[in-house]
């Protein structure tokens, strides 16, 4: 499956974001050797050269613009929001299994209730859409609103990833 995740990075340029953003996605697809793979590749919005990822899937979006820019606040609400729905969406289910499912049904993972308590509490993964430029997934809204806050020349990248 696919889905477009954004890194917040500190940069000066444009071509520096874009080159932060992609060690981001690096670490995150493992490719960096002391990283974890989370997702198995991804395709930033600057590549011409697929026709199944990035602008092919998902059209035009800026491959590294300004947090404070127009098109950076859509971007990073659409980030926020889809992180959101995701939790919300998996809680939900999670509040559901407790209700409607013994522990051994749970235990068993019945309806795929186990797992979505495992992505209530991700951390990094298709549940989580916004990462910071140490690849760390951003989970809640201080968190969101204190790299906002802190940081002076912020920037947002967009990536198509796979998992």
């Amino acid at each position: 499956m696919h889905m477009v995740i954004y890194a917040l990075v500190e940069a000066s340029t444009h071509d520096d974001a874009l080159a932060t953003g992609k060690s981001v996605f690096d670490r995150l697809v493992g490719a960096d050797p002391h990283a974890v793979a989370v997702f198995d590749y991804y395709v930033t919005f600057d590549e011409e050269d697929t026709s199944v990822a990035g602008k092919a899937r998902w059209g035009e979006l800026p491959t590294a613009v300004p947090v404070d820019s127009d098109d950076g606040q859509d971007l990073l609400e659409r980030g926020w929001e889809a992180t959101k729905e995701e939790f919300e969406r998996n809680l939900n289910r999670v509040k559901e299994a407790i209700e409607e499912f013994s522990d051994e049904e749970i235990m068993r993972d019945e309806d795929l209730a186990r797992h979505a308590f495992h992505q209530v509490g991700a951390y990094d993964g298709p549940s989580v859409f916004l990462y910071t430029q140490h690849a760390s997934g951003i989970r809640h809204r201080e968190q969101l609103d204190r790299i906002l806050e802190e940081s002076e020349d912020l920037w947002i990248v967009p990536s198509d990833v796979h998992f």
